[in-house]
């Protein structure tokens, strides 16, 4: 027996209030319709048949959906009168109004009042229940997933989405307690719990005002007392990197809380309020919660087990970390790529293989042409610790070749640079092969590691301890690691060393990070991206919101 207009205006779930997302204006009209259609005055054999003709011409236009509802026979889970179907109806409109909680843009339903009599056969009931059926898969995906496809936003994300079967969400949901099942859909990872538990806590400072007047001047200094000193004092203390204090001085305790502060968002400790610390401090908390809303989204990308034991590089961090069951037992410091549109290290996912002690470095071809062609032109012997080596392999004399008779397209030799200290790559390079050709590696370019700010390659991810992080990773398949490594070390010669169990490797970029005991970090947007996923989000209607203001 299916779904009468009474039953619709009886058993619907409160009416949830949010901002449209085009198509679905459509199916929502024809949602709230249904809380008042009257009932069709036909024999129930000939009610079943119209209502499945309508389900199977509506699935039509959506595969997954026209799928599940073949493979059931046009059998309807949301519109028929069982407890069952009013409890898949009940907890999707819940989940729905609950959408921004998570930073999902809210769903409208305030357009559906209109046309409340449309309804009227059983045709318009089948539109509904496919209707709610899509609704239900867009849910999923913008919760399981996230609401925006990544390579659409910026070249540099070039991560493979985990997205879900929709037939086999369908079949589950179908399956399963409604309420339970939709809850399960939201990420599981330490790290989104906190991230929405950090989200409501900025939502209640900007209720509750803020973290008061932003610090005048350019530089505040320990031993200082003057009127910024306070306002310095006050934020901080709003902020909660200081318990309450009347001090008008610059002191310890100021100094302590400035260093606090300067390490969660990666600036040098020094406990002195210059200029590039003034100016994170007087970021406001509604830009820092728009930090946690686009770290929310990438964490819905990522939703999936990372590994046990997997590497993690956060590119605006200038990190490099390997984790074992969430705890991270090796970190180092790195280098990533630097801000143009060629050098940008992208974000994905693989896997390492192998590491490669005394690396040959293979000038990519980029660099050859772009970098090192050029200098060759105005002096043949420019980088002359570089090989060039023909298409059958043959190392090149530089005394035989015009330069100048070459461009970017006909350059014939690759360049190659022996395995060496000088070598760019340094003595050992750590590859997940992928094909945008980034790996990890040592380097001989040490100064830079004392660099605030740390985009200063060609893309790949350049380590400081990078003999360290190979022990580290040894460590798991052999009793001595630095004796097998520094043994191949000292041959000179290439030497690949296979990984018995491979590991993870994720370079990722959040400018939002939480603590495992509570609190934030916080970096800066290196290269723009997190601007222009929040730019997108916006446009799909995410809105900032505060609590109890």
């Amino acid at each position: 027996m299916f779904l009468s207009p009474v039953s619709w205006i009886m058993t619907a779930a409160r009416p949830t209030y949010v901002v449209a997302r085009g198509a679905r204006f459509a199916f929502l009209a024809i949602l709230s319709l249904a809380f008042c259609i009257g009932s069709p005055e036909k024999g129930a054999a000939q009610q079943v048949t119209a209502l499945m003709q309508s389900i199977a011409e509506a699935a039509s236009q959506s595969k997954d959906v026209s799928e599940y509802y073949r493979a059931t026979g046009y059998k309807p889970i949301f519109v028929d009168n069982s407890g069952r179907a009013r409890s898949r109806r009940q907890a999707l409109l819940r989940a729905l109004q609950a959408a921004p909680d998570h930073g999902i843009a809210p769903y409208d339903t305030a357009l559906l009042q209109a046309n409340m009599r449309a309804i009227k056969s059983d045709r318009d009931l089948g539109r509904t229940e496919v209707a709610m059926a899509q609704l239900f898969l867009d849910y999923a995906r913008d919760m399981q997933t996230g609401q925006l496809v990544p390579s659409r936003i910026d070249a540099g994300i070039v991560r493979q989405v985990p997205y879900r079967d929709g037939v086999a969400l369908l079949d589950s949901f179908a399956k399963s307690s409604p309420a339970a099942y939709l809850k399960k859909l939201t990420p599981t990872s330490p790290e989104y719990t906190r991230l929405l538990k950090e989200k409501l806590a900025l939502e209640k400072t900007l209720g509750a005002g803020g973290w008061g007047p932003k610090v005048a001047g350019q530089k505040l200094e320990p031993g200082q007392s003057n009127a910024n000193v306070i306002a310095l004092r006050n934020r901080l203390i709003a902020m909660g990197y200081m318990r309450r204090s009347a001090t008008t001085v610059y002191d310890e305790s100021v100094q302590k809380a400035v260093q606090l502060f300067q390490s969660r968002h990666g600036l040098s400790v020094d406990g002195v309020a210059g200029a590039g610390t003034l100016k994170e401090i007087n970021v406001e908390p509604l830009n820092r919660l728009t930090s946690i809303y686009v770290a929310l989204e990438r964490e819905r990308w990522t939703n999936i087990s990372r590994g046990k034991r997997h590497v993690l590089v956060n590119i605006t961090d200038f990190t490099a970390k390997i984790i074992d069951d969430g705890n991270v037992t090796f970190e180092t410091r790195s280098v990533v790529g630097a801000n143009d549109s060629s050098r940008r290290t992208p974000e994905f996912s693989d896997v390492m293989e192998h590491l490669v002690i005394n690396p040959t470095w293979h000038v990519p071809r980029s660099i050859a042409v772009k970098e090192y062609l050029p200098m060759m032109k105005k002096n043949p012997g420019a980088a002359g610790h570089l090989r060039l080596v023909d298409s059958r392999g043959r190392t090149v004399s530089r005394e035989s070749i015009d330069f100048n008779a070459y461009t970017a397209k006909t350059f014939p030799f690759n360049i190659k640079q022996p395995p060496s200290r000088r070598n760019a790559l340094g003595l050992v390079k750590f590859i997940f092969p992928n094909k945008y050709n980034i790996y990890l590696h040592d380097t001989p370019a040490k100064s830079l590691f004392g660099r605030e700010s740390r985009a200063f390659s060609h893309g790949c991810i350049r380590l400081n301890d990078p003999f360290d992080f190979a022990y580290a990773l040894l460590a798991k398949q052999s009793n001595d690691p630095v004796g097998l490594f520094q043994t191949r070390l000292k041959t000179g010669v290439e030497s690949v060393v296979p990984l018995e169990t491979q590991v993870p490797v994720h370079l990722i970029y959040r400018t939002a990070v939480t603590l495992p005991k509570g609190g934030m970090e916080y970096r800066r947007d290196v290269y723009g991206r997190d601007a222009k996923i929040w730019s997108a989000l916006e446009s799909k209607g995410v809105q900032l919101r505060s609590v109890g203001g």
